[in-house]
Order: structure tokens, then sequence, then C-alpha cells
């Protein structure tokens, strides 16, 4: 069966009859840390598959998040164990994230860094991986860092502020005043991630300059 969409009635067609099959929203959870979201899919299958949309600027909008994408990225990790993290951007190039696991499978976490939140060093723990299509959507002002639990593991990263080395900061992944449990031995990790400084050291300078 050939399938046209060569001209505009054809793909105004194709469109409708996918809108007409069911609802193609995505399923948003806000965790307890204000504003960062799980986001789920919503799968329309059938026997070729499914079909899901992963990102939409109207519905982030309406959920009151940050609908841009300055930057896409991939970060291949070859053994289970490899930490990346704690990781994030200082004001006025603070960042948010949307973080997906495309192969594989990690435990992403994230830090609130907000001084004037209720939870402020408080953290979230989400289990992202191949089959659950699981996103989780991170904040501006939040740390943000995960381990590899699988092999071979891939992930995928859309970020709403340019990379800028002269604002980036992090956390020591195992700080004891962040509690962070991670459910493997670190086999891996960057030198630069080895020596983040404790958040007892850097505290004054990071409410500083993550105050709004």
């Amino acid at each position: 069966m050939k399938l046209c969409l060569q001209s505009q009635n054809c793909r105004r067609h194709y469109v409708y009859t996918l809108t007409q099959k069911g609802n193609k929203d995505m399923i948003f959870t806000e965790t307890s840390l204000k504003g960062a979201f799980i986001i789920d899919i919503n799968r329309l299958g059938d026997n070729r598959g499914f079909f899901a949309r992963t990102f939409c600027q109207h519905e982030f909008e309406e959920h009151g998040l940050k609908p841009v994408i300055a930057q896409a990225n991939i970060a291949f990790n070859n053994d289970k164990g490899t930490l990346r993290g704690m990781h994030f951007q200082y004001p006025p190039r603070a960042e948010t994230k949307l973080v997906r696991c495309t192969r594989g499978a990690i435990i992403d976490i994230i830090v609130d860094l907000r001084p004037e939140s209720p939870t402020y060093l408080q953290h979230v723990a989400v289990e992202l991986t191949e089959d659950n299509h699981r996103a989780l959507y991170v904040p501006e002002r939040f740390a943000h860092g995960y381990q590899v639990l699988v092999d071979k593991t891939e992930t995928s990263y859309q970020v709403g502020e340019f990379y800028s080395p002269e604002d980036e900061g992090g956390l020591m992944f195992n700080d004891p005043r962040l509690g962070l449990s991670w459910p493997l031995p670190v086999r891996e990790m960057s030198e630069k991630d080895s020596q983040w400084k404790l958040v007892d050291e850097i505290e004054p300078e990071l409410k500083r300059r993550m105050g709004v």
C-alpha cells in the first residue's frame, strides 16, 4: 500500500487521521520538588508498535514549564555503575533539562538548589529506562546527576540554556548532607566530578548566586 503525503491536502488528512485515533497528550506528574515533573508518554499502539508525543511547547506551557530547547545532547556509557553529576549552571545561565534514557537504564537524581524553596537541598530519584520511555523535567537552579544501571546505556538531554563553562557548578555525589542513595558501587566517573566540593564549603556562594 502506498501512502501519499506529497500534496497539502494529503498531509492535512494524514495529521487529522492521527489526531482522531486518540489523545496524544503527555502525562505530567509533579514530584515533591515544585516545578520538577515526571513525564510519561501516552502510547497509541497498533500492529506496527506505538506512536507517542515526547515534547510539545503548548503542553509544557500549560504546566508552567519552560518550553525552550537551546541544545540537545546524548551521553553514551559503557559500564553500569558509571556516575555523571551532580551538575548545574548558575544564573543567568541556569538550565532546564528534559532527560530521557533511550537505551538501557539509569537512576536519575535531582537536588533543589533554590534558597527560597521549602525543599532546598531535598532531592528526588527517578528510574528512567528504555522500556518505560519516561522523562524527567529538571527546572532551573537544580543539580542533576545519574548512575547507569545497565551496560551500554544512552541518555538524551534537551537543555534550555547554552552550555556556559564559566557558570558551571557541581555537588559531590556522596555529600553526607545531601544523603543521595546510589544503587550500585561507583565504577566510573570523570575527574572533574570527583572533585566537586561539599555543600558546607560552597553554601554562601551557592545561596548568593542561586538567589532570585
